[in-house]
């Protein structure tokens, strides 16, 4: 198959058609336009339903509502829009409705700026709204990578009733790439015997519903939420590895900065400098096995992260004292240069 150029936004987009999305509702807010803009465009073409929401309140209880009916939906937005979205999260993993939420990184806090970050880390991987619940969090850091997890997504909201997030940033949804979209083999999904639509007197009607004022009821739906994310911890989480073996020191990145972090340990490999990398494709589940069996030459752990620190708290629970764990960090919009993390990986070596 031939490969296309594309903003990394559109190709998440047509990623989308080609999951099987169904419904799209969203709202704008820069730097993720383009896949609103894509959808409105190309979406009804394949059959797909496309709603610019008044909000973004409205747009998250708009993909809960189609979800329930059992459609594949999505939405997409940026930090502060998603932020928004919180309390539609929490009702979507409550009720164990599947969906897709991109999330096209922007510098904050508050409204910030529409320069790339990596500040929702914990929006991402806590969740921002009420209640005990973990929503996956798909973290690629290539267009090609982003569209291929886009409609894995879709597959995995369905198999864990669970909302999926892609968690991307400004400068994936705007760079431009070659992307293939390959025919992906059929998945067994389990059948929606749960949805909200006509059963035609074939079985009990469904509800879909939070509300639980009977404790006992309430503490029985989340310890049901807690073993499924237990399952989702064992067999979801993913990494990659680059260049670990020998390495003095061993960074972690997610994202578009792992890919600036490559290019850091490249520059170091030319003076000599063996450094690795362990980048988690999945924030949520964090891959923690990762960092079990680190080679007997790693003297630290240096996380990159365009943030003032987010990520770097998951890395020091993963290696749980074994080794010192430094932080590196550009915040605001400011992207980190491979030079000043390689200066900084001497500067920890005693190299500079």
């Amino acid at each position: 198959m031939s490969k296309t150029l594309m903003k990394g936004n559109e190709a998440l987009a047509l990623a989308a058609i080609k999951g099987g999305c169904t419904h799209f509702f969203g709202y704008p807010i820069t730097p993720q336009n383009e896949i609103p803009e894509f959808l409105a465009r190309e979406f009804p073409k394949a059959g797909g339903v496309f709603l610019q929401a008044e909000s973004e309140l409205a747009a998250i209880n708009m993909v809960y509502g189609a979800a329930a009916a059992g459609g594949r939906a999505m939405t997409s937005s940026s930090s502060p829009g998603i932020a928004l979205m919180q309390e539609g999260m929490s009702s979507l993993a409550a009720a164990e409705l599947p969906c897709v939420i991109v999330n096209a990184q922007r510098g904050g806090p508050g409204l910030g700026s529409i320069q790339p970050s990596q500040a929702d880390y914990y929006q991402m991987t806590r969740g921002g709204g009420n209640g005990d619940y973990r929503i996956l969090s798909l973290a690629p850091a290539t267009v090609q990578e982003g569209a291929e997890m886009m409609m894995m997504a879709f597959d995995l909201a369905e198999i864990y009733r669970t909302p999926v997030f892609i968690v991307s940033d400004g400068m994936l949804g705007q760079m431009m790439e070659p992307v293939e979209f390959h025919d992906r083999p059929l998945r067994e999904l389990p059948e929606k015997d749960w949805t909200v639509v006509g059963h035609g007197g074939v079985r009990p009607p469904n509800t879909v519903k939070t509300l639980a004022l009977d404790p006992t009821v309430l503490e029985q739906r989340n310890l049901t939420l807690q073993a499924k994310y237990a399952r989702i911890a064992t067999l979801e989480a993913r990494h990659e590895s680059y260049r670990t073996e020998g390495a003095e020191i061993i960074l972690s990145a997610y994202g578009s900065t792992a890919r600036i972090v490559k290019n850091a340990i490249d520059l170091l490999a030319e003076e000599g400098i063996a450094v690795g990398l362990i980048r988690p494709q999945t924030l949520w589940p964090f891959p923690v096995a990762a960092f079990a069996e680190l080679p007997d030459s790693c003297r630290m752990i240096l996380t990159v992260e365009m943030s003032c620190g987010q990520m770097v708290d998951d890395v020091r629970l993963a290696v749980n004292g074994r080794l010192p764990v430094a932080f590196y960090g550009r915040s605001g919009g400011i992207i980190p240069v491979p030079e000043e993390i390689a200066m900084k990986v001497k500067t920890l070596l005693g190299r500079a």
